[in-house]
């Protein structure tokens, strides 16, 4: 069978895979971020009861497996009481994981954000709230926009783990053909494609016009 062929008899089903893993792909992020921001927040808390849970969060996190995590959530959350459809124990799963490595990039780039800007902001008498959210994090955010966008590349391929406990994304769809054609480099080959596609032609363009928005905005540019 030519690739040509191939895709024309099971192209489809590569599209409705990929549109799976596009919705996990965003409900994740928006997951991660909400989690990256808030977890990035406490852990700059002088609070140690609001800094402490952030670190065990970040750490627990960073330091196990995507695919444990992802188990835990789908398997044994059940025997607790808490059930998930596969569709949401997904994207949870990987919205957590990658939150959790967010949120040092949150506390790094506001950390690095020169002494200075603090100085000035408190020597125009700013509340803490409005110092944060009109000279600081507007620098801050410009800071992680890069290493943001490599987190959103490993998102997207953190994805593919949602197939193992048969979430209908790209990867089980490659799988699925692959197991009843045994084309394993037309079906994988696919799957590599399309998920070079989302990440060059969505995720990167994405992340360089927000580099721009945010470097006008600062006055960078």
């Amino acid at each position: 069978m030519g690739y040509l062929e191939f895709l024309q008899s099971y192209g489809p089903q590569f599209v409705d895979g990929a549109a799976i893993t596009v919705a996990q792909m965003v409900l994740a992020t928006a997951l991660a971020i909400s989690i990256a921001l808030s977890a990035g927040m406490m852990l700059l808390s002088p609070n140690k009861f609001v800094s402490r849970p952030a670190r065990v969060y970040v750490e627990l996190l960073r330091g196990t497996s995507l695919l444990v995590q992802l188990y835990w959530i789908f398997f044994v959350l059940p025997l607790l009481g808490i059930t998930l459809d596969k569709f949401f124990a997904g994207f949870i799963a990987v919205g957590m994981n990658l939150g959790a490595y967010g949120a040092e990039v949150v506390r790094g780039a506001i950390l690095s954000v020169p002494k200075e800007q603090w100085e000035a902001a408190v020597a125009l008498n700013m509340s803490p709230r409005t110092r944060m959210a009109r000279i600081i994090l507007p620098q801050a955010f410009l800071i992680m926009l890069p290493p943001c966008g490599n987190l959103l590349i490993e998102l997207l391929k953190g994805t593919a783990l949602v197939a193992l406990i048969s979430v209908t994304d790209l990867m089980f769809v490659a799988k699925q053909i692959n197991g009843s054609t045994y084309l394993s480099a037309q079906a994988f080959g696919t799957a590599l494609i399309l998920y070079y596609i989302l990440a060059r032609f969505a995720i990167t363009p994405t992340m360089r016009y927000l580099e721009r928005v945010m470097a006008r905005r600062v006055g960078r540019i």
